[in-house]
């Protein structure tokens, strides 16, 4: 079926909310308006049940049923144009305020007669549109679906989403590419070789072969098999049409020595992501300091999806011309012709990709498929179904690996019925698998997904080709966007995880980044996967994109959502002529410059992603106080200073993220929004935080789930009001100045304490000296609901309850508790996925080392781990000036994955090799340290197995 049904029938859901709410104002409404309106609900009821009927439909729908389905869509448009416009247009009832009702409810009816009138017009208006439509269907012969099964006897994907609420914590490793074992080895010996010959010069390695057959899969396992040879390495996507400043950026942020936290703190001024964008504005300087970096160091660059030759030139003009030190370039590319060029010294080095033979292809499939744990077929059945996926997959491992997502979806279809959804995709065997071959296994994958699914799979086009997209910004601008919904007793968030879940399972999005608790952080789609998501998503009239790496021709209709992907000037003169009023969702990356916010219709606009963007000024600020209907509001990463005292105005605000800018403080007026449930501030580096509204009221911010990265000091007026926050969820304080025993020290504490009993989940405390964490061991009773705490300062010993917190996944402690002690409190917690040790308090570095020392000598030296304990633990860090002594009993940690260090001094790691999980051991050694700990370090390097990655930090 060709028809894109998810994104109507999710704002079909929607809009039937919306009309249920307006029905229920009698006041609002014009006398006959309430018969349009009901009629309206009552006909696009109707049509929401043909659409759902339409998802599960045979696969033969005409031209006649495609246009008719874009008049439903722009009709329920238009209708959520007119509702939202009316929520802001027509305020709340009179009768609710009883004081001088009578006079109150006269002046009411004359200052809203326009409106209502206006209003009233335009619902006639879109009656007739709907009766309309009605009779167009049945007069050009749109006919009734009928019920399908694929035209191959497999069932339309349906999903219960409780099913898939629950998934494994775990981190995200580099899989090894299947049939390439040989290759593999070759080629990591000529990337990390070194010696008095040739290889001494930058050499170039070009992997050649079609879309989707594993180029980038292969480049990713290289770099991260030999990244420990090179002193800098860097990764980059570049693809068709590309930004050659933002690419040089990228590298250079990833190659730029970084502080380590600590010096990070001490340093004054703009964080180093903000000096960076500053360097970068003059394209000259940016190249000069990224070759000054370059020049004397061994480096490794990946850059990914080159589509020309003049694209390889520019790049390399950038790099340094005389780096004699080995340093190594991955390039990929479609076209032989360009490998050619990259790669065409004799030290060079091409790289085809060929297709997979058939035992490599149903190795590859049962791989994937097995990633589910849901299969339930015996080994036969399961030979059988790779039998008949890899003979119309021809080897191609997007082709296999996409399929096996479907059948994984499907753990219920009889395996003898894959044999015909095969033949319904190939009737015809052919000798290899084409452009249009790979798009129609797209096609039906995509139209197994379940609506709800559909609909977030096309919001990725939201997104630019290559990037890596935020897990949690995804879901939350889906429940801005209204595409996700309570059900089945799951939060809206809850019901979006696994939305999310199954996008992963479908292999429609690939996880790229771990979070420290173990859940995915981010994430990427194939561009192949996106291509199609795209060209969907702009029949539907979905999401319009400009710019970017797509080569999509102007939008003729009314742009709903818009994604401005590239700051060039040719695409900001593009927007000049797209009819912009009916722009709900607006997302920007990288500049504001050719964009006017006047060209909105301020009454409806929800969701307003800036994160990034250079160019933010205060007149954009007072036109977004104009948005009144927004939810969403993201200026992460800006330059904004201040946030207007009129943000009250925005009454619909759901989320507000304010990270990573120089707003320390949130005006008073943003203690009355009513609904918001998202605030985020503050920077982690160097720490700063947000200070809160001078009044918290429950019956003003009673919604708030997430209250991260605030500060609270003496002159804190709105502590006493965290009591009230019952819904709480999150509580992250990245800054706590308070004097001990003070008022606002005790109804902290006495707010935590509340807070925990009643459903807090994420609890963090930065303590800047105020002795405030040594004081929550007199808690009356453990915060038992947290998954995930974080006690940073000059913590003594650890709350005698923390062994209670039976749902605890993710635990950071300041290093001043790196003891056996603590390791023995602690190695009983069942669910424990990630402990770390961190210095993160900048007051404390001078006693820190004298702290840790005494630590030291109390444990004999040596820290021992406890053996049997850590059952789920398999994330260990140490961030500290001083890394004590550390040994591992062959049984402790048993799940143990990954070592992440960072350190001044070190005193070794004894053990790790008995460690059966451990896989890899990642030191950042400071340039400040001595010999000893240098030859340490050089020592460990030796260890075969774990996987030992050394990189230098240079401190200011």
């Amino acid at each position: 079926m060709e028809l894109v049904v998810g994104a109507s029938n999710a704002t079909m859901r929607s809009l039937l909310g919306k009309l249920g709410g307006l029905l229920a104002q009698e006041y609002a409404l014009v006398r006959g308006v309430r018969r349009d309106v009901q009629y309206i609900n009552d006909e696009l009821t109707s049509m929401q049940a043909f659409l759902r009927d339409l998802s599960t439909a045979l696969d033969d729908h005409d031209n006649r049923m495609k246009d008719w389905m874009k008049q439903i869509r722009d009709m329920g448009y238009d209708i959520e144009d007119c509702i939202d416009d009316f929520a802001h247009r027509i305020p709340r009832d009179p009768s609710s305020d009883v004081k001088c009702l009578f006079i109150r409810t006269r002046f009411y009816e004359f200052r809203m007669w326009l409106p209502r009138r206006d209003i009233a017009s335009k619902i006639a208006d879109l009656k007739v549109r709907a009766q309309q439509i009605g009779e167009r269907r049945r007069r050009y012969g749109v006919h009734n679906p009928r019920n399908r099964k694929n035209g191959s006897g497999v069932s339309a994907g349906t999903y219960e989403v409780a099913e898939h609420q629950l998934i494994e914590r775990q981190l995200i490793g580099t899989k090894e590419p299947v049939g390439m074992t040989a290759d593999m080895r070759k080629l990591e010996d000529w990337l990390a070789k070194s010696d008095k010959s040739c290889y001494e010069e930058r050499a170039i390695l070009s992997i050649v072969g079609f879309g989707g057959v594993g180029k980038t899969t292969i480049a990713m396992a290289l770099y991260q098999n030999v990244r420990d040879k090179f002193d800098y390495r860097a990764s980059v996507t570049v693809s068709q049409n590309y930004d050659e400043d933002a690419v040089l950026l990228m590298i250079l942020k990833q190659v730029k020595p970084q502080e380590s936290d600590q010096e990070k703190q001490r340093s004054t001024g703009s964080s180093a992501v903000k000096q960076i964008k500053t360097e970068a504005i003059n394209h000259d300087k940016l190249v000069k300091e990224l070759q000054d970096h370059l020049a004397e160091k061994r480096y490794l660059l990946l850059i990914d999806d080159i589509w020309s030759a003049k694209t390889w030139e520019s790049i390399r003009k950038c790099l340094p011309h005389d780096n004699k030190k080995g340093s190594r370039v991955i390039v990929t590319t479609r076209f032989q012709a360009v490998g050619a060029t990259c790669s065409q010294r004799e030290i060079d080095f091409v790289h085809p990709v060929e297709f997979l033979n058939e035992d490599e292809s149903k190795r590859l499939f049962k791989r994937s498929v097995s990633e589910s744990k849901s299969i339930k077929y015996s080994e036969k059945e399961l030979d059988q179904v790779t039998e008949e996926i890899c003979k119309i997959c021809k080897g191609l491992p997007l082709a296999i690996v996409t399929m096996a997502g479907l059948v994984a979806s499907n753990p219920d279809t009889l395996s003898k019925k894959w044999e015909a959804v095969c033949k319904s995709l190939f009737p015809e065997s052919v000798p290899s698998l084409t452009l249009d071959g790979v798009t129609r296994i797209l096609e039906y994958c995509y139209n197994d997904l379940p609506a709800e699914l559909r609909t977030c799979s096309l919001y990725l086009s939201i997104f630019p080709k290559g990037s890596k997209i935020s897990r949690k910004r995804l879901i939350r601008r889906l429940i801005a966007e209204g595409f996700v919904s309570e059900k089945h007793g799951l939060s809206d968030e809850e019901v979006a995880e696994t939305y999310f879940n199954q996008l992963i399972k479908r292999k429609i999005i690939r996880p790229v980044e771990h979070s420290s608790n173990g859940k995915v952080k981010s994430f990427q789609v194939h561009d192949m996967v996106l291509e199609y998501i795209v060209s969907k998503s702009s029949e539907e009239n979905f999401i319009t994109v400009v710019g970017g790496h797509w080569l999509i021709p102007m939008s003729t209709n009314k742009v709903r959502r818009l994604s401005v992907q590239s700051s060039g000037s040719e695409h900001g003169s593009s927007t000049k002529h797209m009819n912009l009023s009916q722009v709900r969702s607006l997302t920007m990356f990288r500049s504001l410059d050719q964009l006017h916010f006047h060209s909105f219709n301020n009454g409806i606009l929800q969701v307003l992603d800036l994160e990034g963007c250079k160019g933010l000024k205060e007149k954009h600020l007072k036109d977004m106080c104009r948005m009144l209907v927004l939810k969403y509001l993201s200026l992460r990463g800006t330059d904004i200073s201040k946030v207007p005292s009129k943000i009250e105005k925005l009454e619909y605000l759901e989320t507000l993220d304010l990270r990573e800018t120089d707003v320390g403080e949130l005006p008073k007026s943003a203690g009355q929004l009513k609904r918001i449930i998202n605030i985020f501030g503050g920077n982690k580096n160097p720490r700063r935080g947000l200070k809160l509204p001078q009044e918290i009221n429950k019956e003003t911010m009673k919604a708030l789930r997430i209250l991260s990265g605030i500060e609270i000091d003496e002159q804190s007026t709105g502590v006493e009001g965290l009591h009230q926050l019952t819904g709480l969820k999150k509580l992250a304080i990245y800054k706590l100045i308070i004097l001990k025993d003070s008022k606002i020290f005790k109804e902290l504490r006495s707010a935590i304490e509340y807070l925990g009993s009643c459903g807090l989940q994420t609890l963090a405390l930065n303590d800047e000296g105020s002795d405030f964490i040594n004081s929550l061991d007199t808690m009356s009773a453990p915060p038992r609901y947290l998954s995930a705490l974080e006690l940073s300062g000059n913590l003594d010993s650890l709350p005698k309850w923390i062994n209670k917190l039976s749902n605890l996944h993710k635990l950071t402690l300041s290093v001043t508790v790196l003891r056996m002690d603590t390791f023995e409190l602690l190695c009983d917690l069942p669910l424990l996925f990630s402990l770390t040790f961190s210095l993160s308090a900048a007051k404390q570095d001078e006693a820190i080392e004298d702290i840790l020392e005494k630590n030291k000598s109390e444990s004999g030296g040596e820290i021992f781990v406890p053996s049997g304990g850590f059952k789920s633990l398999k994330l260990l860090r140490f961030f500290a000036p001083l890394v004590p002594k550390l040994s591992f009993p062959e049984d402790a940690m048993p799940a143990l994955e990954r070592i992440e260090m960072r350190f001044e001094a070190f005193e070794g790691l004894f053990g790790i090799d008995t460690l059966e999980s451990l896989q890899e051991v990642h030191l950042r050694v400071n340039s400040a340290a001595d010999e000893i700990t240098n030859f340490i370090v050089e020592d460990l390097k030796a260890i075969k197995k774990p996987k030992i990655i050394v990189d230098h930090v240079i401190t200011s």
